[in-house]
């Protein structure tokens, strides 16, 4: 009796990690969805911040952003041949800035350091877009919008990049998260909804 209790035990416990393990790798994915708001919908705070880097943008967008259980606030727009994204939570607070940018712009040491890590974890992958990220440091909006749009390369910035790689049924498409050195962060399953209507 006591091998059998034991035995139903083990399994439990292995049932109970295997929810949890799928749980993990569940959460790790990327669900967004994008809809086209208008500027009166930006939270007034984050359009106070944002407004003096706006005075030269062109092709201007503000999207509201569903991720899950998070919700969020983008601005895209051009500047100076850069293509511009501005994140802000629910409530107007700044969250990161990114731009696009190419791999000759990143130093070469942490460019590197970022192949050799696709190199050791997929067979076959396509890099469709490279972003250098500024994530908002020790609260500080002002600062980390005038080091972003200096398009400073400083020890906190990230590299985002969104890349298909090969599964065995076709391709599946990630983002992933690297830091300055080219050290990695974090990868989650990327599927994104885009809706260019206005969001009423």
């Amino acid at each position: 009796m006591k091998l059998a209790a034991l035995d139903i035990l083990k399994c439990s416990c292995l049932f109970l990690l295997f929810c949890l393990s799928c749980y993990s790798i569940q959460g790790q994915d990327k669900r967004e969805m994008e809809f086209k708001i208008r500027r009166t919908e930006l939270p007034a705070q984050a359009h106070m911040h944002l407004q003096p880097y706006l005075h030269d943008a062109k092709r201007l967008r503000y999207y509201k952003e569903i991720d899950g259980d998070k919700e969020s606030f983008e601005v895209k727009f051009k500047k100076r041949r850069l293509h511009y994204s501005v994140e802000f939570d629910n409530s107007g607070v700044l969250e990161d800035v990114e731009f696009k940018i190419q791999s000759v712009d990143i130093p070469e040491e942490s460019w590197t350091n970022i192949l050799r890590y696709f190199k050791d974890n997929f067979q076959k992958y396509t890099i469709k877009k490279i972003q250098q990220q500024y994530p908002l440091q020790h609260g500080d909006v002002a600062k980390t919008l005038e080091e972003a749009f200096q398009n400073l390369i400083l020890p906190y910035i990230n590299y985002e990049l969104v890349f298909a790689a090969k599964k065995e049924k076709g391709y599946q498409q990630y983002e992933i998260l690297f830091n300055a050195k080219g050290q990695f962060l974090k990868l989650r399953k990327s599927f994104v909804a885009k809706y260019d209507h206005v969001l009423y």
